[in-house]
């Protein structure tokens, strides 16, 4: 840790792309590591986005690292009050994250740990280098992993996602993508490309269905089988409430015509 480092001070870098918000972790020589102060500014980032952006991109800065995680000098000067303050600012950015009424995307460069993987796993896909490693060594520092790491089982399966857990090691990005946790792999210069094919290809909705199948989402993962159907019921037909989606029904199917008499 660089003593003369300012840990209050948050290292994003927030890049307005076309309506896509690129969100980049400042930090290289600490490898990208997160501070109290960025989950706080990265949540409000985001919130302050309303359902304006189109998605929301994350990635590191330079080629080696996504995120480290928690940078350890946040870490070890906590107390029991300030460790559940920090606990709940970092599950507050993750269920913000989750929420967003708009696609999100994780292009992992890198090492991706700790803190790193949770942002990762909350994002509706992720894209990894060749050269991406994955690790939760929070047991090794002597703290547990928490918030929505619960969702690793869902990724990789329950046995693995115990295994990672526990042992703390670091894993190739072609184990992490064999047991299913990625979306794409790709070299390190082909990350923006391909994430900007993904975003052309989930982005060009209207941002009333987004948001509707993003709501759905969130109730799949919370509710019961029987509540979430139901609720979708409702958010079936909240949509009509919105002139784009009747426009874009009209779009589509003339789209269909014209390429039926192609």
């Amino acid at each position: 840790m660089n003593e003369h480092e300012d840990l209050t001070k948050p290292a994003l870098a927030v890049h307005d792309d076309a309506g896509v918000l690129w969100v980049t972790f400042a930090r290289p020589e600490a490898s990208n590591a997160l501070t109290p102060a960025d989950l706080e500014y990265m949540g409000r980032v985001i919130r302050d986005a309303g359902n304006d952006p189109r998605a929301v991109v994350f990635t590191g800065s330079g080629d080696r690292s996504f995120s480290a995680g928690m940078h350890l000098g946040s870490l070890s000067i906590l107390d029991v009050a300030s460790a559940r303050e920090m606990i709940a600012r970092n599950r507050e950015l993750l269920a913000t994250i989750r929420q967003a009424p708009f696609p999100t995307i994780a292009a992992i460069n890198g090492h991706c740990i700790g803190a790193g993987l949770g942002i990762a796993l909350v994002a509706d896909i992720r894209i990894a280098t060749t050269n991406a490693t994955f690790a939760l060594p929070e047991i090794r520092v002597g703290v547990p992993s928490v918030c929505d790491i619960a969702l690793l089982q869902q990724h990789i399966g329950l046995s693995k996602a115990k295994e990672m857990i526990l042992s703390g090691d670091k894993y190739s990005v072609a184990e992490m993508d064999r047991y299913g946790l990625l979306n794409a792999v790709v070299e390190p210069e082909q990350l923006v490309p391909a994430t900007e094919r993904m975003l052309a290809r989930i982005t060009g909705h209207t941002k009333t269905v987004l948001s509707a199948q993003k709501r759905l989402f969130e109730a799949w993962q919370n509710s019961s089988l029987t509540a979430a159907i139901d609720l979708s019921v409702e958010i079936f037909a909240s949509v009509f409430a919105s002139p784009e989606t009747l426009e874009q029904m009209e779009r589509h199917r003339s789209d269909v015509a014209l390429k039926a008499h192609a």
